[in-house]
């Protein structure tokens, strides 16, 4: 039960307890009228008192209308009226509340329809408005909210909407607020939380980002191609007027063909020739050069085995 209603009720209970024993005090068989107006009175007092004491929580606003006027705001803390004269059709939350709409199956400008999830914060500034320039105002906050999203998600592009979920969130803030500012309500935020396109229009943006990364992954390869092959064509003239650094390149490569446990190496005849291959001597000394190497590293592989 609300800590309100105890308060009123004890005070109830408390008054029609004194009563009781006041006219039980004064009871005499001479006298009962006189008990039975004591006790009358103290349940009338009591009626009226609890009816008179009202308690507003610190974020409660009290609107009371006196004889159908707007006579005041209270609370928060206690308070009285006058009973059957005033009343209060109002409590007015003043913290700030959240409230979720959404929009189902709303076409967005490029004739896509998507669902959109959204949360609105907003709190009542004026109690005075919200309770006397509108009906309901929760329910018209959250009947202006849907509208407002339906109108935006019908002007904004997909792929807007889904890049740029701060924007809508802001314009959204900005045409809420237009509304409900009249009823005393400010809208703090607006927070987009997601937005839902068809499954077969998903897969189909799916395979279409997957394409673009491709044509950017080749696109990115032929670019390193053009690099690699002006960084060639700038090793190529290095070489052009410089036979010798020509020879040594080339008797390189040859060379690390040959370490990496090749037993057939295809040489052109010209290179042969120009790097004095072609006799067997040269042949000799290359082969003897890298059977040399090879047998120096076993013979360390074994040593340090042994160690």
């Amino acid at each position: 039960m609300n800590s309100k209603n105890l308060f009123s009720g004890f005070i109830f209970i408390l008054i029609v307890v004194v009563g009781f024993m006041w006219a039980s005090s004064v009871y005499s068989p001479s006298n009962i009228s006189e008990s039975a107006i004591i006790a009358a009175g103290a349940f009338i007092i009591a009626l009226i008192a609890s009816s008179a004491i009202k308690i507003a929580n610190p974020w409660d606003k009290a609107v009371v209308l006196r004889l159908g006027k707007f006579q005041s705001l209270r609370g928060p803390g206690i308070f009285f009226i006058i009973p059957i004269i005033d009343n209060i059709p109002y409590w007015i939350d003043t913290r700030v509340i959240t409230t979720s709409f959404k929009a189902e199956k709303t076409l967005t400008k490029d004739t896509v329809p998507v669902d959109v999830d959204a949360v609105l914060f907003w709190k009542v500034l004026d109690p005075q408005k919200a309770a006397l320039e509108v009906a309901d105002y929760l329910s018209a906050i959250s009947w202006a909210s849907q509208t407002a999203l339906r109108d935006v998600i019908g002007k904004t592009m997909l792929s807007d909407m889904l890049e740029g979920r701060d924007k809508i969130s802001h314009t959204l803030q900005a045409i809420i607020d237009e509304r409900t500012e009249p009823w005393g309500v400010h809208v703090n935020s607006v927070e987009v939380k997601d937005v839902l396109i068809p499954p077969a229009l998903e897969n189909a943006m799916s395979m279409q980002a997957q394409a673009e990364r491709e044509r950017q992954a080749r696109v990115i390869l032929g670019e390193s191609e053009k690099q690699i092959a002006e960084k060639f064509g700038e090793a190529a003239l290095t070489y052009v007027n410089n036979p010798v650094a020509l020879h040594l390149r080339a008797m390189n490569m040859l060379y690390e063909g040959l370490k990496q446990n090749s037993t057939i190496v295809i040489v052109p005849s010209s290179a042969v020739d120009t790097m004095q291959l072609g006799s067997m001597a040269g042949l000799t000394a290359l082969t003897m050069g890298i059977g040399q190497e090879k047998a120096n590293k076993e013979n360390s592989t074994v040593l340090e085995s042994e160690s």
